[in-house]
């Protein structure tokens, strides 16, 4: 090394010197986006290592996107036996500072009367290994531990096409290395991840779920309860997933803290029926409160379609149609009222706003235009820290115009064969803005964006119930959405 990099301190332990290193590098080479890297915290680290049901020897370890190792170093200083260790780090600039913290690991073993053996491979993980999807190799790994990196491919990307078996759409790449480190896993070994959350539901991420939850079974999982708490750049909530290989289900613990504090954790076990259901989605009942609301809302028997609606997404996209979308406009002669997602707040839209382009013209518009009538329209993506989720308004053809545009961020529910009635429509806002919706939709959705997917397979009360709740609605916009849907559905009585 030639910049002055930090020397271990006297029986500094490992992981607390990977991470000083760290913390050294990031102060004068901030972290290559284009590689996806989002470095671990030291707590987190340990945390994981904690979380891991192996101590055996020797014991074979997997560390794709190793970083500066300290994820590897907290292992070294936990488990009992000797270690072989196979630690993958694509930026040759990053990897020296990792066999120097690896080579401090080894020491440190050593004069603990234990070995650690180790490579490192500069390969990209995919390309290297995603072989292992379609031919799995022999029993390789005991254990997996990783913080993958965090971005998205093209459809045309080689590491896509490679892996095209558990890709749907863009991929994200630590989705990749959460499925091809399975494949790479003995029966019987654990995986332990941190990524974000959205890989638990939503039809984008469907076809891995199928194949890592066909091979793994959830053993534990930690949330952080805020989405700054561990990589601020990162929209979605991180999520730790301790999985190990086996068809058997036993009790999953979950867990959750408000920040890198884990002395003091809610804790709680489930069944993994109660968080793996049969589509593989991940549902993270955190509280006897959520299991409150997940028993009522399954008890309902409806979905939307079984209501003859049907949700769609708003089908302007601003870049495609820029030149036709205006700050001034006349409505409905030349012009259509083009809706945002910022034109939409809890049960009712507003426009014109100060928002950008409030027009779109007519002429070459027609195939992007709806017919002005009834819609609920929803909000696709909330604010990184916003309170509400789900955050929907009744659209009552309030406006002067035969036609509207929707802005390719909202979806819209609707009837396909007819049209919503003024009481469906808000009685259906009434129950999205609500905190009972609001709290279901939480136990499996953990990212800013809200899917016309998930949306469709939510559970629904009667239709009856829907329509009270908009005839009651309907009296003034301003009451308690809570108050109202608590009323016509009987609970917490």
């Amino acid at each position: 090394m030639t910049l002055g990099e930090p020397k271990p301190y006297p029986d500094e332990l490992p992981s607390a010197y990977a991470s000083r290193i760290g913390q050294w590098y990031g102060s004068w080479n901030k972290p290559d986006k284009t590689l996806g890297q989002f470095f671990t915290p030291l707590e987190v680290a340990r945390f994981m290592v904690a979380m891991l049901p192996v101590r055996h020897d020797p014991l074979r370890v997997l560390d794709p996107g190793a970083g500066f190792g300290v994820l590897s170093c907290a292992l070294c200083e936990t488990m009992r036996g000797d270690i072989t260790l196979v630690a993958c780090e694509v930026d040759r600039a990053l990897a020296a500072y990792l066999d120097l913290c690896l080579r401090y690991a080894q020491q440190w073993m050593k004069a603990h009367n234990r070995r650690l053996t180790y490579t490192i491979t500069h390969d990209d993980f995919v390309l290297a290994y995603g072989g292992a999807l379609d031919q799995p190799p022999p029993s390789t790994f005991d254990v997996v531990i990783s913080n993958p990196p965090y971005f998205k491919l093209s459809k045309t990307d080689p590491r896509a096409q490679l892996t095209a078996r558990v890709v749907h759409g863009q991929p994200n790449i630590y989705a990749l290395f959460m499925a091809v480190s399975a494949a790479l896993l003995r029966t019987g070994g654990y995986s332990v991840f941190i990524t974000p959350r959205s890989y638990s539901a939503g039809q984008y991420f469907s076809r891995f779920r199928d194949y890592f939850f066909s091979l793994m079974r959830p053993r534990a999982i930690h949330l952080f309860e805020s989405r700054r708490d561990v990589f601020d750049d990162v929209l979605q909530e991180s999520i730790i997933l301790l999985a190990e290989r086996s068809t058997q289900d036993r009790p999953v613990l979950l867990s959750t803290s408000a920040n890198l504090d884990f002395s003091q954790l809610a804790r709680r076990t489930k069944a993994t029926g109660d968080v793996l259901d049969a589509d593989h989605v991940l549902h993270l009942p955190l509280s006897e409160q959520d299991d409150a609301v997940a028993a009522v809302v399954r008890s309902w028997g409806f979905s939307l379609h079984q209501h003859g609606m049907e949700i769609s997404t708003g089908p302007v996209v601003p870049f495609r149609v820029a030149q036709r979308i205006m700050a001034v406009g006349n409505v409905p002669f030349t012009h259509a009222p083009l809706l945002w997602m910022q034109n939409v707040k809890p049960m009712r839209c507003e426009w014109p706003i100060q928002h950008k382009g409030q027009y779109l013209a007519l002429r070459e518009s027609s195939n992007l235009l709806l017919p002005n009538q009834n819609y609920v329209l929803l909000r696709r993506f909330s604010a990184k820290e916003e309170p509400q989720r789900l955050t929907a308004a009744a659209y009552l053809a309030d406006l002067d115009t035969p036609s509207i545009g929707l802005e390719n961020h909202l979806n819209y529910i609707y009837r396909p064969n007819g049209r919503l009635t003024a009481d469906e429509a808000l009685g259906l806002a009434v129950l999205l803005n609500s905190k009972l919706m609001d709290t279901y939709f939480r136990l499996f959705n953990g990212n800013t964006q809200v899917s016309a997917t998930e949306l469709r397979k939510l559970p629904l009360p009667p239709l009856e119930a829907i329509v009270e709740m908009g005839r009651l609605a309907a009296v003034s916009f301003d009451q308690d959405v809570d108050r109202l849907t608590n009323e016509v559905l009987g609970l917490y009585a």
